[in-house]
């Protein structure tokens, strides 16, 4: 698009800001919300809203109805990340099985591979970004249909039954706070690599051709890494498995400024692609465990600080990247927003209790059944 109309940096960054507004109101409803059957609705709601935004892209070149547009893509893609997350935890603990995402999240990772090859196949036939966006819409069509129907319907709970009616273990105002300001810094540094990574990579001229290739090594490190990411947490805990993730992570935003080498791209790819879903899941699947019966009243509060850095970094990136004609800044950036929420992680775990708790749940799932 940028190629191809009169979109800037600056530009693209607003775009995406409003796109995670869009997300972080979201979050927000899901929040909010407390039927499970008004929640599985609205996810429903979000398959189709998904299709439609995806389509109307391709129908104007008017900036403020791209934005429009954006900001109602991202509120849609808010019921996959946190309408689904709420509605499967609340399915496996009906059927009494392992409170995991790793396999619901690595669904987004071969999302994500899926897109950076139908972009190369649009590419390879000269299909203009108008075409491409049309190419979506079948494909977001298409994978509505198992969406829609593989997740099942909340059944009403039978009362008194076991795991029907898990009690909520609400955190610490310590554990809150310090955790919110974590998560904020780790979605500060997950949207820079996002949002900008393809056009990072094909701006060097070294590397030109290769930004949605690196994009599709981004998903394929995602995939099968946020179910490892369950394992490592089984062994040192929640919170150790998230500082160690965010710690990789540092060096994944930071290395495209560093270098231009292919192979340090490619290994920053892997590295970025390989953290950032774990650091969500992990985190969602603590909120579940605090509130079993209505994960969403966290998951939603920790998203809204997520979401927050969301808005925050593309447009300042985008300003910084037009301002100085890279994105070295942007990234250094990031990289030391995701060090400090590491730190803060760090000293979270010695202190509190509800973090000490989590992770001796984690490590008590080595021995479920």
């Amino acid at each position: 698009m940028q190629q191809q109309s009169w979109i800037g940096d600056a530009d693209g960054g607003w775009l995406a800001a409003l796109n995670y507004a869009g997300y972080m109101f979201g979050a927000l409803l899901a929040a909010t919300v407390r039927s499970i059957h008004v929640k599985d609705t609205l996810y429903r709601l979000c398959l189709v809203l998904a299709v439609l935004t995806t389509a109307g892209m391709a129908l104007t070149e008017h900036f403020w109805l791209w934005a429009g547009l954006r900001f109602l893509a991202g509120f849609s893609s808010s019921g996959a990340m946190l309408l689904a997350s709420g509605l499967i935890m609340h399915w496996l603990i009906q059927h009494h099985q392992r409170v995991e995402l790793g396999i619901h999240f690595a669904g987004l990772g071969l999302g994500i591979v899926l897109a950076a090859v139908a972009v190369e196949a649009m590419l390879a036939l000269s299909m203009n970004w108008q075409a491409q966006w049309w190419g979506f819409s079948v494909l977001a069509i298409g994978l509505l249909v198992p969406a829609w129907r593989w997740l099942p319907r909340p059944t009403p709970a039978v009362p008194g039954a076991s795991g029907s009616e898990a009690a909520a273990t609400p955190p610490t105002r310590t554990f809150m706070r310090w955790m919110l300001a974590a998560y904020f810094c780790a979605g500060y540094g997950y949207v820079i690599s996002a949002t900008f990574i393809v056009t990072i990579v094909e701006r060097e001229p070294l590397l030109a051709g290769a930004g949605n290739w690196t994009f599709a090594l981004v998903g394929l490190a995602a995939a099968p890494a946020v179910m490892l990411w369950d394992l490592v947490a089984r062994r040192i805990g929640y919170l150790g498995a998230l500082i160690v993730a965010m710690g990789l992570q540092v060096i994944g935003i930071v290395l495209p400024a560093v270098t231009t080498s292919l192979a340090a791209v490619l290994f920053s790819a892997v590295l970025y692609g390989g953290t950032f879903l774990g650091c969500v899941s992990l985190v969602l699947t603590m909120a579940g465990r605090l509130y079993p019966a209505s994960p969403a009243r966290l998951m939603g509060k920790m998203t809204l600080a997520y979401g927050s850095a969301q808005i925050i970094a593309p447009a300042l990136t985008g300003m910084l990247a037009e301002a100085t004609g890279h994105y070295s800044v942007g990234l250094w950036l990031a990289g030391g927003f995701v060090a400090l929420g590491a730190l803060l992680l760090a000293w979270l775990r010695r202190v509190d209790q509800t973090a000490q708790r989590l992770d001796a749940d984690a490590k008590a799932a080595v021995y479920a059944t």
